[in-house]
C-alpha cells in the first residue's frame, strides 16, 4: 500500500519541526520545500539522520523543485514573515499574502487533490487567500490556530488546577488573535466544567494569557513559537490521514454556520479523510454570540483587505 505524502512548505523553524513530529507520529513520507537553498535539503537530512534513534521510517526529503510535491495528499503551509516583538499578527497581512498567493498557485498545480492546512499569520486571513487562489472545496482548506490556542487555554489551566493536561478539553471560536474567543462553559477537566473548578476573575485571567500567548513567547525569544503550532498542525493532519473523526478547532469555512456569511473563521469542526467534515453549531449564549460577532467582524476586515492584494 502506497505511503500518504506530506509537503510542508517552508523549512524554518515551524516547518521543520512540523516534519519532525509527523515523522515520529509516521504519517507518511514527507517532502520539506523552502526557496532558500540548503535549507530544507539540511533540515530534511537532519530529520531522517534521527530516524534510527527515534525508529521511524519515513522518506524525508529536503527541496526547491515543486515537482517533488507532486500528489501530495496533505499541503502544509508554513511559509511567511514571521512576527517580531512589537509586531501584530495583521501587520504581516501584505507580505504574507503574496507568498501564499504563489505557494497556492503551485499547490493547485502540483497536488490538486490534496487537504490543505495553513499555520502563517495572520491565520484567518492567509486560510481565506489560500481558499480563494486555490479554488479547491472549501472543506479541503483550513488553518491551524484552533489547536494551538486550545492547547495553551489548556496546559495554563493544567498548571492552575494541578491535574494532567490529558484531563482537559476546550472549545475555542472566533479568529486566531487578541479576539479569540474561548468559551468556558465548553471547557471542562474530566467532564467537570471550569466554572465549577475556577472563579471567573482566574478563569478570565487565563483567557487573556492565551489570547497574549503568542506575544508573550515573541517577547521571550524575539521570534514567534514553533513546537507547539508544529504540534497542533501535525495532529491535524493526523486527524485527516487516519480518518479519526476527530473533534477540534480550527479555521474552517463557515456560511450559514454562526450566520458567519461565508467566511473562514475558528469554530469546532469534525476533521476526517474529507477535511472538515462537519462545522459544530454551539448554542451560544448572547455575551458569546456578541464575541464571536465581534472577532467575526475583524476577520471580515482582513478578508476585504486580501481581496485588493490579490
Amino acid at each position: 500500500m502506497a505511503s500518504d505524502k506530506i509537503t510542508i512548505v517552508g523549512a524554518g523553524n515551524v516547518g521543520a519541526t512540523t516534519a519532525h513530529i509527523a515523522a515520529t507520529k509516521h504519517l507518511g513520507d514527507i517532502v520539506l520545500l523552502d526557496v532558500i537553498e540548503g535549507l530544507a535539503e539540511g533540515k530534511a537530512l537532519d530529520i531522517a539522520e534521527a530516524s534510527p534513534v527515534q525508529l521511524y521510517d519515513s522518506n524525508i526529503i529536503g527541496t526547491r523543485d515543486w515537482e517533488k510535491t507532486a500528489d501530495s495528499n496533505i499541503v502544509i503551509i508554513t511559509s511567511g514573515l514571521p512576527r517580531k516583538p512589537g509586531m501584530s499578527r495583521d501587520d504581516l497581512l501584505t507580505k504574507n499574502v503574496q507568498i501564499v498567493k504563489d505557494v497556492s498557485e503551485k499547490t493547485a498545480k502540483y497536488s490538486p487533490n490534496s487537504i490543505v492546512i495553513v499555520v502563517c499569520n495572520p491565520l484567518d486571513a492567509m486560510v481565506y487567500a489560500a481558499a480563494k487562489v486555490m479554488g479547491f472545496a472549501k472543506n479541503k482548506v483550513m488553518g491551524m490556530a484552533g489547536a494551538l490556542d486550545s492547547a495553551r487555554f489548556s496546559y495554563f489551566l493544567a498548571c492552575e488546577l494541578g491535574v494532567s493536561v490529558e484531563d482537559i478539553k476546550c472549545v475555542l471560536m472566533g479568529g486566531h488573535g487578541d479576539d479569540m474567543v474561548p468559551l468556558p462553559r465548553f471547557t471542562s477537566v474530566s467532564g467537570i466544567p471550569i466554572t465549577e473548578l475556577l472563579n471567573e476573575e482566574k478563569i478570565a485571567e487565563l483567557i487573556e494569557r492565551t489570547r497574549k500567548g503568542g506575544i508573550e513567547i515573541v517577547n521571550l525569544l524575539g521570534y514567534s513559537a514553533y513546537y507547539a503550532p508544529a504540534a497542533g498542525a501535525v495532529k491535524m493532519a493526523e486527524a485527516i490521514l487516519k480518518d479519526k473523526k476527530t473533534v477540534m478547532s480550527c479555521c474552517a469555512y463557515c456560511d450559514s454556520e454562526y450566520n458567519a456569511g461565508g467566511h473562514f473563521v475558528g469554530v469546532p469542526t469534525v476533521l476526517g479523510k474529507n477535511g472538515v467534515e462537519k462545522v459544530i453549531e454551539l448554542n451560544l449564549n448572547e455575551s458569546e454570540k456578541a464575541q464571536f460577532q465581534k472577532s467575526l467582524a475583524h476577520v471580515k476586515q482582513l478578508a476585504l483587505k486580501v481581496d485588493k492584494l490579490l
